[in-house]
């Protein structure tokens, strides 16, 4: 299978194409920004199927979307991302994508997306669907801002400060104030305290 994967973290793109390539067999082509892939579409497309960073350069949402499914001429085009909100999934699948894949997604099941989707058959994570209905009608998460949203997604995950700023693209010392208005709004003592309280309220 012919993919190209674009993102504008090296770590990132550098780690999927290895994974890719030695355990799916695939033939992975590389960009760093939306102009670099519709270029390298034009040039070697169409692919089987072409991943878009939603964060990434030139995206401007799901605008890069729509541009990349023109040039790849009908194959696949699915969203990758670590940040985007969950309504994210729905708004791209309904723009047309084949798949919705977050960064937190493991190793093998990330392969096995990416063969489903190849295949011609649209992947979203059965969680993040759950979630993406869940979080705007909870009363807990109306308290809160997306950003919080997202770093208390991060503390249910047992993720460090750390962790969660290089997946929110934020330095770390922002996370550490979005941990305290965290435990300040839910009336938690600490950020375990925090996690627990949204797991208990079903929140994540």
């Amino acid at each position: 299978m012919r993919l190209l994967l674009a993102d504008d973290h090296d770590l990132v793109r550098e780690t999927i194409s290895a994974y890719l390539q030695s355990e799916g067999g695939a033939e992975v082509s590389l960009a760093t920004d939306l102009g670099e892939a519709l270029d390298k579409i034009r040039r070697d497309g169409p692919f089987d199927l072409v991943l878009l960073d939603y964060n990434m350069p030139g995206m401007m949402g799901l605008d890069g979307l729509g541009r990349a499914l023109k040039a790849n001429g009908g194959k696949g085009v699915a969203i990758l991302s670590g940040t985007a909100p969950n309504r994210t999934a729905q708004e791209a699948l309904d723009a047309g994508a084949i798949g919705y894949l977050p960064k937190t997604l493991g190793a093998q099941s990330l392969l096995n997306a990416v063969r489903f989707m190849v295949s011609g058959e649209v992947f979203v994570p059965v969680s993040l669907m759950r979630e993406k209905t869940a979080v705007p009608t909870h009363p807990i998460a109306q308290l809160l801002t997306t950003r919080e949203n997202e770093v208390l997604a991060g503390l249910c995950r047992g993720m460090s400060n750390k962790e969660i700023a290089r997946e929110l693209q934020l330095q770390e010392v922002t996370i550490k104030l979005h941990v305290r208005t965290l435990c300040r709004k839910l009336d938690a003592k600490n950020r375990t305290q925090a996690a627990m309280t949204a797991k208990e309220a079903g929140l994540f």
